[in-house]
C-alpha cells in the first residue's frame, strides 16, 4: 500500500471499510482537534481537554492529540503523563517576505521549551524557512495544513504554495475544507509524493469523525507510515454534513458559553467577534427564552445547509485561481 500503488481519492474510505484493519491492530487518530485553550472556541465544558480525552478514547483513537491555536495550555490542563496522549499544537505564521500569506503547521511530540522556540520563530521572526528548519534538527513530527486556506482579507500567494509543500512530509485533507480544496491538496501531495492524513479540525468536540488508519506501535511509526502513504483516511460524514453539523454545535457553544470565561474569544471573520460581542449583551444573558429560541432559529438555519451553500458559492473565484495555477505547476 505505497503512495504509488493507489491515488489518495481511492484511500478515504468509510469506517465499515477498513474494521478489517482496525481488528488487525492498525491505529486510529485525529490529527487536528481544538479545545476551549484556543482562542476561536468558546469556552464550555464539552470542549474541554478533559472531555475530548475521554470522548476520544471512547471513540476508539489509539493515539490523542490536541492541536490548539499557538498554545499547548490544554496539556497542563489535562496533564501530559497520560495514556495514549501526544502533544500537538497548530502553529501559525505569517512569513510575508517567502510566502506572503499565513501558514498553519501542526507540531507533535514537543516539550515546552521546543514550543517557546517556535513560537518565537513565528511570531517574532517570522521565517518559514527557519521553523522548518528547527523542527527538522530537533526531529519534531509537523504537517502542512489545509495548504488552500487563507485568513479573512489575505491576498494568497497561490503560486508559492507547492513550493512550500515540498518542505513538508504531511499534507492534511481536512474535513472543515471545501471538497475542491481538499481535491487540490490530494491532488498536491500526490505530485509531490508526501503523505496525507484526514482530520475534523473541529472547534466543537467532533474529535475521531475523521481519522486516519495506520500500523504503529507508537505514534512516531504510526507517523511515518502516513508520510510513506501506508494509510487509509476515514470518515463517515460528507464535507456539506460535516460543516453543517459543526455549524450547527458552534452556534450552541457561542449561546451557552461562560461570557466572562470566554471573554478573550476571538476568530479570524471581524462579523463573528461582532456576532459574540452581541450574544453576551444583556439583551441576551437577561432573557433565556430569547436567548434559546434565537439559538434554535440560527441553528435550524445552519443544519439547513444554506449557510455552507452560500460559502461554497462565494470560494467559486478562489477555487478558479487555484486551478489556474495547478495547471501552470
Amino acid at each position: 500500500m505505497s503512495k504509488g500503488n493507489m491515488s489518495f481519492s481511492q484511500k478515504v474510505l468509510s469506517s465499515q471499510d477498513v474494521s478489517e484493519l482496525i481488528e488487525s491492530g492498525w491505529k486510529k487518530a485525529d490529527l487536528h482537534v481544538h479545545t476551549c485553550c484556543s482562542h476561536d472556541v468558546p469556552a464550555w465544558g464539552p470542549v474541554h481537554p478533559k472531555v475530548l480525552y475521554e470522548r476520544a478514547l471512547s471513540k476508539g483513537m489509539n493515539y490523542v492529540t490536541f492541536t490548539d491555536h499557538d498554545t499547548i495550555n490544554a496539556f497542563d490542563l489535562l496533564g501530559s503523563n497520560k495514556d495514549s496522549l501526544v502533544t500537538g499544537v497548530e502553529l501559525s505564521i505569517t512569513d510575508i517576505q517567502n510566502v506572503g500569506h499565513s501558514i498553519h503547521i501542526n507540531v507533535f511530540e514537543l516539550d515546552r521549551e521546543q514550543f517557546n522556540t517556535i513560537a518565537s520563530i513565528s511570531s517574532k521572526r517570522q521565517n518559514i524557512f527557519e521553523l522548518i528548519d528547527f523542527l527538522k534538527d530537533d526531529d519534531l513530527l509537523y504537517m502542512y495544513n489545509h495548504p488552500f486556506w487563507f485568513a479573512a482579507g489575505e491576498v494568497p500567494n497561490l503560486s508559492v504554495i507547492p513550493e512550500i509543500a515540498k518542505n513538508f512530509p504531511l499534507i492534511e485533507y481536512n474535513l472543515q475544507e471545501l471538497k475542491q480544496k481538499n481535491q487540490f491538496a490530494m491532488a498536491l501531495a500526490h505530485r509531490l509524493d508526501k503523505g496525507m492524513a484526514i482530520t475534523t479540525d473541529s472547534h466543537t468536540g467532533s474529535i475521531g469523525a475523521a481519522y486516519t488508519i495506520a500500523e504503529g506501535d507508537d505514534f512516531r511509526s504510526y507517523f511515518k507510515n502516513i508520510c510513506e502513504g501506508n494509510a487509509f483516511l476515514v470518515t463517515d460524514f460528507s464535507l456539506w454534513k460535516h460543516l453543517s453539523r459543526e455549524l450547527s454545535v458552534w452556534v450552541e457553544l457561542a449561546f451557552n458559553t461562560d461570557k466572562h470565561v470566554g471573554s478573550d474569544f476571538f476568530t479570524d471573520v471581524e462579523k463573528v467577534n461582532r456576532a459574540m460581542r452581541i450574544l453576551g449583551s444583556e439583551v441576551f444573558s437577561d432573557h433565556p427564552l430569547f436567548n434559546k429560541l434565537t439559538m434554535k432559529s440560527i441553528q435550524k438555519l445552519s443544519l439547513s445547509g444554506l449557510p455552507v451553500l452560500v460559502y461554497t458559492l462565494s470560494m467559486q473565484p478562489m477555487i478558479h485561481d487555484i486551478k489556474n495555477v495547478f495547471l501552470t505547476y
